[in-house]
C-alpha cells in the first residue's frame, strides 16, 4: 500500500520522499535505511535495529517536508511528540488488543488514519483523521469475465484467517481448493498440526506463497475467492484483488467485510459454515463485470492517494492547489 500510495502521489504532482529498504523500486526520491526487505533478509537478526535507524533518519530531514505520512504503528509517537511537523499515521492492524489502550492514552494527541471504520472501534477516542480504505492501480489486474473451476483461498496461514473453513467449504460443495499462502515462522505448529493434514484430501492444492505478478491469474481464474475469516479483519486487501480480477466473494462477517463488500454485488457474507457452503453454491449468481465495477468505483490507488491529500491539506491548513513535499 505505500508503494502504491507512494506512486499515485508522485503521478498527481506531489514532491515524495520514500524511507524504506534499498532494494524498493520506486519513483519517488529513495532515502534507503536498509540494505533490502527485511522480511526476505535471513541474515537480519534485530529488525527493530533497521526500524529506529530509518526513524533517525526520517527526523533529521523532519524540516524538509510538508506533511511526514508514517506507516510503522506507533514506534515512533514519542520523537513526533517532541517536534513540531505535521505527520499523520496509518494504522494497518488489528486495535483490540488490551496492551494498545494505554498506550493510545498517552499519545491520544497523535492524528491517525484507520483501513476501516471496523478497525477504530477499540479506540473510538483516539484522534482520528479518516479512514482511507485501501487502493490499487487500476492496471494492475485485468479484469476476467470467465469463471474457473476452483475456489481461492489467498492470505496466511494462521488460525484467524481459517483455511480449515475453506478446506471444509470446498469439500462440501465438490470444487477444488487451492491455496496460495505464505506460514510466518509464528504460525508454523499451527501449520504442520492442523492444516497439514487437511492438505491430503484430493480437492486441495497448496500452492505456497505467490507474488504480486502471480496473483491476477491465480484470482482471476477462480470461481470464487473464500475468505473465511475468524478475526476483526481491519480491511483485508485480498478481497479488493479479487473483485479487480473479476472474482466474487464468500466471506464471513467480521471486522471491515461489511464495509468493503457489498452484498449480492459483489459476493456473499455469512454467519456459518451451512451459510458458507450456500452461499458457495449460489456464487454464480454474482456478477463478475460489477465485481470490477465495485473495484473501479471505491478501491482505486488514485482514489485512496486523494483521500489521503484531503488529510494532507487538512493537517498543514492548505487550500485547494495544495501540491506538498511528502515523506
Amino acid at each position: 500500500m505505500v508503494s502504491y500510495l507512494t506512486e499515485e502521489l508522485q503521478r498527481q504532482g506531489h514532491d515524495v520522499t520514500l524511507f524504506a529498504s534499498g532494494d524498493s523500486v520506486s519513483s519517488a526520491r529513495l532515502v534507503p535505511v536498509c540494505r533490502r526487505s527485511l522480511r526476505l533478509d535471513m541474515h537480519c537478526v534485530d529488525q527493530m535495529a533497521h526500524h529506529v535507524l530509518m526513524l533517525e533518519r526520517v527526523f533529521q530531514h523532519a524540516r524538509e517536508f510538508d506533511v511526514i505520512h508514517f506507516h510503522v504503528d506507533h514506534l515512533h509517537f514519542p520523537l513526533a511528540r517532541r517536534q513540531a511537523i505535521n505527520h499523520v499515521t496509518t494504522l494497518h492492524g488489528r486495535l483490540d488488543i488490551p496492551d494498545l489502550a494505554p498506550l493510545y492514552q498517552e499519545f491520544r494527541e497523535m492524528p491517525v488514519v484507520s483501513i476501516s471504520d471496523a478497525q477504530r472501534k477499540p479506540l473510538a477516542w483516539a484522534n482520528w483523521q479518516a479512514t482511507v480504505y485501501h487502493g490499487l492501480p487500476d492496471d494492475l489486474y485485468k479484469f476476467r469475465p470467465e469463471p474457473g473451476a476452483y475456489f481461492a483461498f489467498l492470505g496466511r496461514i494462521s488460525p484467524e484467517k481459517r483455511v480449515d473453513r475453506a478446506i471444509e467449504i470446498a469439500k462440501r460443495v465438490g470444487m477444488p481448493l487451492k491455496i496460495a499462502a505464505k506460514v510466518d515462522r509464528a504460525d508454523n505448529d499451527y501449520f504442520q498440526n492442523v492444516v497439514e493434514p487437511l492438505l491430503r484430501d484430493p480437492l486441495v492444492e497448496y500452492v505456497g506463497e505467490i507474488g504480486d505478478s502471480e496473483k491476477g491469474e491465480f484470482l482471476g481464474n477462480a470461481y470464487a475467492l473464500l475468505f473465511p475469516i475468524d478475526w476483526p479483519e481491519p480491511f483485508g486487501l485480498v478481497m479488493i484483488e479479487a473483485m479487480a480480477c473479476g472474482t466474487p466473494i464468500v466471506a464471513y462477517r467480521h471486522g471491515s467485510v461489511v464495509e468493503v463488500m457489498e452484498e449480492g454485488r459483489t459476493g456473499f457474507m455469512v454467519t456459518t459454515l451451512d451459510g458458507a457452503v450456500e452461499a458457495a453454491r449460489r456464487i454464480s449468481t454474482v456478477s463478475r463485470q460489477r465485481c470490477r465495477e465495485v473495484f473501479e468505483k471505491r478501491f482505486t490507488a488514485r482514489q485512496m492517494a486523494t483521500s489521503y491529500v484531503r488529510v494532507y491539506r487538512r493537517l498543514t491548513g492548505c487550500n485547494d492547489g495544495f501540491q506538498s513535499r511528502v515523506a
